[in-house]
C-alpha cells in the first residue's frame, strides 16, 4: 500500500497527498476506517491509488498527537508566534501557551515578529527575553514578514514538519503563513471571546512549503488558561527548566515542600523568575511564595 497524508479536510472531502509523486488526491476511506476513527488533517493514511483522482484509504497509521484547535494530528512544532509591541508582548500568555503544547505533545517554538518596529530599547528588551527562553530550553527564530528577514532561516529549521501557528491576535500569524507558502491567504484571527480555548470543528488545510514541510492555514489559540488541559499538579512537568532538577519529594510542586531545588534553583538565578512567577500565576499559587526568594 502507498502512505499518503491527509492535508484538506473539510466535511465530507478528504485531500490526501502522496508522497511517492507529490500529487494530491480526493481521499475515499473505507467503511472499515470511518468504523474506527474520525479522520483528520495531519493523519497519515495507507491505501491505493484507484484512478488519477482519487485515492483509496485502507487504515490510518497511530498519531503520536491530536490538536484539538485546530483540529490536526501528528503535529510536529507549534510555532507560537509572539511580538514586543503591536501587540505588547505578554509572558504569562506564551508561558500557558508553551505548557498546554507541551502537554499535548507538539513541540513549541517560540517566533518573535515585527523585530523591524524596535527601537535600541526595545531590541534590548527582545534580547532579554530571547535569553531567558533560550535558557530555558526552548528554540527561539526572529522574522520580520514586513522586510522580508528571518524566513530562510525558518523554512529550514520546519523541513520534513508538520506545523500550526499560535498566540495573541494581531501578532501576523496569517502574514508569516502567507509568507512561507507563497501565497497570500486571507486574514483569519482566531475569536477571543474565551480565555479558557474553547473546541472548534472548522476545516483544516495543511500547505506544502520549503523541503518536505507542512503548515495549517488555521491559527491555534489566541488566549488560553492552562488549568482547562491539566490538573494544576501537572504543570510543573511541562516547565523545562523545572525538570533539570531532582527534589526531595518525587511529587514536589515547588511551591512550600522542603528541599525544593527547583526554588534554590530560582534563588540561584539559574531558573528565572519571571518564569516561577508565572508559573505561580499558573496554578493560582500564593504569588508571596516568589517574592520570598526572589531577590
Amino acid at each position: 500500500m502507498k502512505k499518503g497524508l491527509v492535508i484538506d479536510r473539510e466535511a465530507q472531502m478528504i485531500g490526501v497527498y502522496l508522497f511517492e509523486d507529490g500529487k494530491t488526491y480526493r481521499g475515499i476511506p473505507r467503511k472499515k476506517v470511518l468504523k474506527k476513527t474520525k479522520i483528520y488533517a495531519g493523519d497519515y493514511v495507507l491505501g491505493e491509488v484507484v484512478d488519477q483522482n482519487s485515492f483509496a484509504i485502507e487504515d490510518l497509521e497511530e498519531r503520536k498527537n491530536f490538536l484539538v484547535r485546530p483540529p490536526v494530528a501528528n503535529v510536529d512544532k507549534v510555532l507560537v508566534v509572539m511580538s514586543i509591541k503591536m501587540p505588547e508582548f505578554d509572558n504569562f500568555l506564551l508561558d500557558n501557551l508553551l505548557v498546554v503544547y507541551e502537554h499535548l505533545n507538539a513541540d513549541p517554538v517560540i517566533v518573535f515578529n515585527k523585530i523591524d518596529l524596535l527601537d535600541q530599547r526595545e531590541i534590548k528588551e527582545l534580547e532579554k527575553w530571547e535569553k531567558l527562553y533560550k535558557d530555558a530550553g526552548y528554540d527561539v527564530l526572529k522574522v520580520s514578514v514586513q522586510k522580508n528577514t528571518g524566513f530562510e532561516e525558518l523554512k529550514k529549521y520546519l523541513e520534513g514538519a508538520i506545523c500550526v501557528l499560535a498566540g495573541p491576535s494581531g501578532v501576523g500569524k496569517s502574514s508569516i503563513l502567507s509568507k512561507l507558502i507563497g501565497i497570500q491567504l486571507e486574514t483569519r484571527e482566531v475569536s477571543e471571546k474565551t480565555e479558557r480555548g474553547r473546541h472548534t470543528t472548522t476545516g483544516v488545510r495543511l500547505f506544502p512549503f520549503g523541503k518536505g514541510s507542512f503548515i495549517g492555514d488555521t491559527p491555534g489559540f489566541s488566549s488560553v488558561d492552562a488549568l482547562y488541559f491539566m490538573d494544576k499538579k501537572e504543570v510543573r512537568l511541562y516547565f523545562r527548566e523545572f525538570l533539570r532538577y531532582r527534589c526531595k519529594f518525587p511529587d514536589c510542586t515547588h511551591t512550600r515542600e522542603p528541599e525544593c531545588r527547583v526554588k534554590e534553583a530560582v534563588s540561584a538565578g539559574e531558573i528565572s523568575c519571571e518564569r516561577y512567577r508565572n508559573y505561580l500565576r499558573i496554578i493560582r499559587e500564593d504569588m508571596s511564595i516568589a517574592e520570598e526568594i526572589c531577590q
